[in-house]
């Protein structure tokens, strides 16, 4: 079973193939959600007339904002994907895009990112299988729906995952604050950016398998940014460079 909340995710997810889903929706509720039910209904989706606190329960005691989307079967569209289907599919166009992330255990900073990927049309999001966020109803959420459509994988190892990518063609790009200028490095190609946690940073092995190591320039008085933030910048560096 999935828990959708948040206007956008329970919207996108509705456009998906959602057989066997339920609206949950409070009477006093806000205005947006009557477009919800109205897409619903339009869909063949079931719509159910709940209470507060029945809507706190279904969401978790997670902010739902009067709507809740409960999908218990049928197929949805979302992009949980092989990584081996991947290597062996025809995604390996010369402008391919792939970004990973080591360490990233938010899953605010998980759909945050995937809400970018999204928008810059990224390929695929790689993730760990072990200290990473998964993709749950938070992640869907924060992403405003878009983890409906970014492909991501989960690998075991993600230093194996690395190499094979290499043996792919990719160029691996890892984010650090004492890497190169990301403007000034060439990012055409087959490329994979690496980003760690806040914090930490990636990994060591992680890092020494990366091909070279690339940084935003600021001028602030903090010594970071945002993890979501630095991603949507690399991303964009990538797609202006990619164009």
């Amino acid at each position: 079973m999935r828990v959708v909340i948040g206007f956008h995710a329970v919207e996108e997810a509705l456009k998906g193939e959602c057989s066997g889903a339920e609206l949950h929706l409070h009477k006093k509720s806000h205005k947006r959600n009557e477009q919800l039910e109205k897409l619903a209904l339009s869909l063949n989706v079931t719509v159910r007339s709940s209470s507060e606190k029945d809507l706190d329960s279904l969401s978790e005691g997670r902010s739902h904002r009067g709507a809740v989307l409960i999908i218990s079967g049928g197929k949805t569209k979302t992009k949980n994907t092989s990584f081996a289907g991947f290597l062996t599919s025809s995604k390996h166009a010369e402008k391919s895009v792939v970004v990973v992330l080591d360490g990233v255990t938010d899953p605010q900073n998980l759909g945050a990112v995937m809400r970018s990927a999204d928008q810059f049309s990224i390929d695929l999001l790689l993730l760990p299988e072990r200290r990473s966020a998964q993709v749950n109803s938070t992640v869907y959420k924060v992403s405003s729906g878009a983890a409906e459509y970014v492909p991501y994988a989960i690998v075991p190892n993600l230093v194996r995952a690395l190499d094979q990518l290499k043996e792919q063609g990719y160029w691996i790009y890892g984010a650090d604050m004492n890497g190169e200028a990301i403007s000034s490095v060439n990012m055409t190609g087959k490329t994979v950016v690496v980003l760690g946690a806040e914090g930490k940073g990636l990994s060591r092995l992680v890092l020494e398998t990366c091909d070279r190591v690339i940084s935003i320039p600021t001028s602030g008085h903090i010594d970071s940014l945002n993890i979501s933030v630095a991603a949507g910048i690399m991303m964009y560096e990538i797609q202006r460079q990619q164009k």
